[in-house]
């Protein structure tokens, strides 16, 4: 079943939602309507317990070209507009959101993702790329500075050397690249991308939903932490998952010798 959410469609399948960024025309650019509806669609996702994982992608030959330079001509304002506002309201709630998700979320990257773009896809657990997909990192060429978390994401996975590079000349980095970088998962061609992703989605809704979760909270957590507070993470993660219906039944399968049939989110605790 689809529904549309003002620019964003969102399509329920039993275990899992695919979310598509819908403004073809402007290359998926944000405005604040796009902004406000993927929030929505994220939320109602995450808080649906039959969700069990997320693919996000762009309709049309880009991904998102970032925010939509058309609502911001100096000429049309009577000042500068409010940047800070912007990211604080949109953009870094928006990465948060994906980040907190308790279910994978997927990334099809179908072409070019552009300034916020780069970040909205590189905030997704797993990121699958067409062979023409491009991250562009635009904002030198129009006098700002990065956002939407891209520095983070990028300066963790080329080093502070090449990600100012590519910061500083707007420069872009090819789907191969990216993914020789450790940032996309796996390239394929355009026809054959969303039919992988969709694939590739389904698999993981699959899982122990709430161990995905735990592995998402872990990972994350990593690079902020000392071994020890990883430790006692990892430690404190156990513990919560070996009280769940999903552990029980992965042990009795694997002893059995037969695939798992997990409850996911429906048996949490």
């Amino acid at each position: 079943m689809m529904n549309s959410i003002a620019p964003v469609l969102v399509t329920r399948h039993e275990t899992w939602h695919e979310i598509v960024l819908n403004r073809p025309e402007k290359l998926n650019a944000f405005s604040p309507d796009m902004q406000c509806a993927l929030m929505a669609a994220l939320e109602a996702s995450g808080a649906d317990k039959t969700c069990r994982a997320i693919l996000l992608t762009g309709a049309g030959k880009a991904f998102c070209a970032g925010q939509n330079l058309s609502d911001r001509d100096p000429r049309k304002l009577d000042g500068p507009p409010d940047l800070h506002q912007t990211v604080t309201t949109y953009y870094n709630p928006l990465i948060r959101l994906i980040r907190a998700l308790r279910v994978p979320v997927v990334c099809a990257v179908n072409g070019a993702a552009a300034g916020a773009g780069v970040g909205v896809a590189l905030a997704c657990d797993l990121v699958l790329a067409s062979e023409r997909a491009k991250f562009i990192l635009a904002f030198s060429r129009i006098g700002l500075g990065p956002d939407a978390g891209s520095s983070w994401f990028l300066t963790r996975a080329l080093g502070e050397l090449r990600a100012k590079a590519l910061a500083l000349t707007g420069g872009a980095l090819t789907a191969q690249e990216a993914h020789q970088a450790g940032l996309v998962v796996s390239i394929h061609s355009d026809e054959e991308l969303l039919e992988t992703a969709r694939d590739y989605t389904a698999q993981i809704a699959g899982g122990a939903t709430l161990a995905l979760g735990w592995i998402k909270q872990a990972i994350h957590a990593s690079s902020a932490n000392s071994l020890e507070a990883q430790l006692e993470l990892e430690a404190e993660i156990q513990g919560q998952a070996g009280r769940t219906p999903d552990y029980r039944e992965g042990v009795i399968a694997f002893l059995e010798k037969r695939p798992a049939c997990f409850t996911g989110r429906s048996g949490e605790l």
